[in-house]
């Protein structure tokens, strides 16, 4: 019963970040190539152009991406409270009362972000370690990648996160 809580709660929280990450990357990848493009207004729109298009678009979305998934990460944050899921689910605490906030603001989650990021980058740097030992070469390593390893070990930190803070309790609902 409980895997499958943390299961639902990653899947979600998973499709968030991922969502969000790639939406805002191709907004701004698309601004910075539409901008470029028409710097540049003496260029005839043909294939050439077309395909230099896409390819400063994808450079400009990488970057983008690096940048808009710590954004996700600690906007994912705020909704995995307060939500049932599987009979279960997450309270978020006050500091001094021990009081359960209902309602959840950005400023009330950033000890509880840093410790669960702290734990997230632990753990993404565990598996970086195992995949460098199974890979001979830093080539295959992109924000791709990166993503990849946030997103699996995103489901072990939830399970951890309770333990490690805590202002975290799960109750039933």
């Amino acid at each position: 019963m409980m895997n499958s809580f943390y299961f639902w709660l990653w899947l979600k929280w998973s499709l968030r970040v991922t969502i969000c990450s790639v939406v805002m990357a191709s907004i701004l990848s698309s601004f910075v190539t539409l901008f470029l493009y028409l710097n540049q207004t003496t260029i005839p729109f043909d294939n050439t152009v077309l395909y230099a298009l896409v390819d400063i678009f994808l450079f400009w979305f990488a970057l983008f991406f690096s940048v808009t998934l710590l954004l996700a990460l600690f906007r994912s944050i705020k909704y995995i409270f307060n939500v049932c899921i599987q009979g279960y689910t997450l309270k978020l605490l006050s500091c001094n009362t021990q009081d359960i906030i209902d309602i959840i603001g950005y400023g009330d989650l950033v000890k509880v972000w840093r410790k669960w990021f702290m734990l997230l980058i632990w753990l993404v740097a565990t598996m970086m370690i195992v995949a460098l030992v199974v890979s001979t070469t830093f080539e295959w390593f992109n924000i791709y990648w990166l993503y990849a390893f946030v997103m699996l070990s995103g489901y072990i930190s939830f399970i951890f996160m309770i333990a490690r803070c805590k202002r975290i309790e799960l109750v039933k609902c």
